[in-house]
């Protein structure tokens, strides 16, 4: 057997070939001496549970430092290479290493298949060759190998097998990855890797030298936003699973997700600067999150568990989604009135999200304290943490009913916090260069809305989403043209500056109330772009469920009459915001509810001749 004299954790393993018990005793040292995390989370678990994780950890340790303490990638290499070599013996009956001769009974037991153990092998390997990522493709990739074999090796652990908890536990160990990766770029950068998809930090102006060369600004902060969003919405994506397992495994799956998304907290209250800094958990923390999550199991056995605790709960519930109908009514959205087209659990769930929807753009647009705001915003994302986790008392009364939408959905809990990041950009970004840049904005605000709403109508094929992306992005452009002048007259131009200059248009031709020709032409533009989007979007209404098709046809069908009307005025809409007619809204309404429903006539027909007089009215967003 080979001794790494460049580990320590070698010096204290007992010879080849050693008994089981010998073994044992020393993946049980290991565990309990080398991960601080690890004797806390194991003794929740069952008793005779424990040798078995100690086995698995045993393995992972060994080859996580064979690929990470050796300081000769070569080396490291010819290790991993030995380490795989000995799993393979291990499998075959013939394990000489005391970590195989422990694990093997493990294995056997548990029924394990060899493949997990082989793909964390695969990581650390790659860890000795590749330094850069270029996108998330390459970034989550990696995460398939370094991290998401460690939670399907806890499932089979724990005596689950199946695909759906598997899918979930890869969305929460893949979160935790990538957590670890946010939190620990200095220390990266010391060995020369940089985890940060380039491509994402290249879209906020990052260059892979400004990251090389530890260039802390806001560029990077709000790269670190959009890397900080992203993971959380994969920790609510992978929440569910916690209440797919025993209570014992529960405890941990609860503690791993609030403490990843304590260090993303911890990230965002240091100011992002993790190119110089590392944020840590105190271990005061680490104990209060234990210590919820152990009350919340506590209170698991005799009180949500009981039939009055869940009656308690259903009319929490309850008066929720009333008081979100509350919020979507007062805001006198045409997304309201579709609602009513809709099954009732749809139409509560719609009327969920419009709710959380309108409470943080609220945010966003009133006052003029930007600290205030930015506060306001940092606290809706915190209270939207909590209520996923299911952490604490629910910040807001919406709360409850969107956490019950979220779950009973399957809705990617990343979308809401992607709205959130579209609220902040709103704040400190008052031009937009190019259209792509543009898209971004337009994908936060707008695009979240069509994917968020495309769960709830139901859909049965992934091309659905890209339709829902394209249909609210036609959305927001119909909006961006309609609210010209207002929004210039707040201090933000949201058409792109590249077709600003391509027409001869100024800012400030905006702000007039006469109607340029340039204006016109731009507007023009701007118009077939949103137009592309309807067209492309409109195959979206045979992808959803029939019952939710009457809704789907009616938004679509009013915001293109909505662009349609404006397109008639021949965009004259500086003086006053265009609206559609009520007497048009319930023409619609009627055909949505009795009419034959097809991609032919949901788009408004286009006719540059007809001239209606418009009127006043309109948020800035999709909605």
């Amino acid at each position: 057997m080979l001794h790494p004299r460049e580990l320590e954790i070698a010096q204290h393993a007992p010879a080849a070939g050693c008994s089981p018990a010998e073994a044992q005793a020393y993946t049980r040292w290991l565990a309990t001496h080398h991960y601080e995390n690890f004797n806390v989370v194991s003794w929740l678990l069952p008793r005779e549970l424990h040798q078995h994780f100690y086995n698995v950890y045993a393995y992972c340790r060994w080859a996580d430092d064979l690929g990470d303490e050796v300081p000769d990638s070569a080396r490291a290499l010819e290790l991993l290479d030995w380490w795989e070599h000995e799993l393979d013996a291990c499998y075959d009956g013939r394990p000489s290493h005391p970590v195989f001769v422990a694990l093997r009974g493990t294995i056997l037991a548990r029924d394990i298949p060899k493949q997990p153990f082989a793909d964390l092998l695969r990581a650390f390997r790659q860890d000795q060759t590749i330094k850069r990522y270029a996108d998330w493709e390459g970034v989550l990739d990696y995460c398939r190998y370094s991290a998401n074999p460690v939670g399907r090796l806890v499932l089979y652990v724990c005596g689950y097998r199946d695909a759906e908890r598997q899918r979930l536990s890869d969305a929460t160990c893949t979160a935790l990855q990538l957590a670890n990766f946010w939190q620990d770029v200095s220390r990266d950068l010391d060995k020369g890797r940089i985890y940060i998809p380039l491509g994402v930090a290249a879209k906020h102006g990052v260059a892979e030298r400004d990251i090389v060369e530890r260039r802390f600004d806001e560029r990077y902060a709000n790269l670190m936003k959009e890397l900080i969003a992203y993971t959380r919405g994969l920790f609510a994506e992978g929440l569910p699973l916690a209440q797919k397992v025993n209570a014992h495994l529960r405890v941990d799956i609860e503690m791993f997700s609030r403490g990843g998304m304590a260090v993303l907290g911890a990230i965002e209250t240091m100011g992002y600067d993790t190119l110089r800094h590392r944020p840590a958990m105190s271990r005061g923390k680490q104990i209060q999150l234990l210590g919820r999550a152990l009350m919340k199991r506590l209170v698991a056995r005799d009180g949500a568990g009981s039939p009055s605790a869940n009656d308690e709960g259903a009319s929490t519930v309850a008066a929720s989604y009333a008081e979100c109908h509350r919020v979507a009514r007062a805001a006198r959205s045409n997304f309201y009135y579709a609602f009513y087209l809709l099954p009732k659990p749809k139409r509560d769930a719609l009327a969920a999200l419009y709710a959380f929807m309108r409470l943080v753009d609220d945010v966003a647009d009133r006052g003029a304290d930007l600290a205030a705001k930015q506060r306001g915003l940092a606290e809706w994302r915190s209270m939207l943490d909590t209520a996923l986790v299911g952490n604490g008392r629910l910040g807001h009364a919406i709360l409850p009913a969107l956490v019950d939408t979220v779950r009973c959905f399957q809705m990617p809990a990343r979308y809401l916090h992607d709205l959130i990041l579209g609220a902040e950009m709103d704040l400190t970004i008052r031009r937009y260069s190019t259209y792509e840049r543009l898209r971004e904005y337009c994908y936060r605000v707008a695009g979240t809305v069509g994917l968020t709403c495309t769960h709830v109508f139901g859909f049965h094929e992934p091309r659905a989403l890209d339709l829902a992306e394209k249909l609210g992005l036609a959305f927001q452009l119909t909006n961006i043209i309609r609210d010209a002048r207002e929004d210039r007259e707040l201090g933000r131009v949201y058409l792109p500056e590249e077709d600003l200059a391509r027409y001869g248009v100024s800012p400030e031709d905006l702000g007039r109330r006469e109607v340029s020709l340039g204006v016109r032409e731009l507007l023009r533009f701007e118009a077939d772009r949103a137009w592309s989007c309807y067209e492309e979007g409109a195959a979206l209404l045979s992808k959803v469920d029939a019952d939710s098709r009457a809704a789907l046809w009616l938004l679509i069908r009013t915001y293109s009459a909505l662009l349609a009307r404006m397109e008639a005025l021949d965009f004259a809409v500086l003086d006053e915001l265009v609206r559609v007619p009520t007497t048009d809204k319930l023409y619609f309404a009627g055909m949505a509810r009795f009419g034959r429903l097809t991609e032919e006539n949901v788009l408004e027909k286009r006719d540059r001749d007809r001239r209606r007089a418009g009127g006043v009215g309109g948020q800035r967003r999709a909605g």
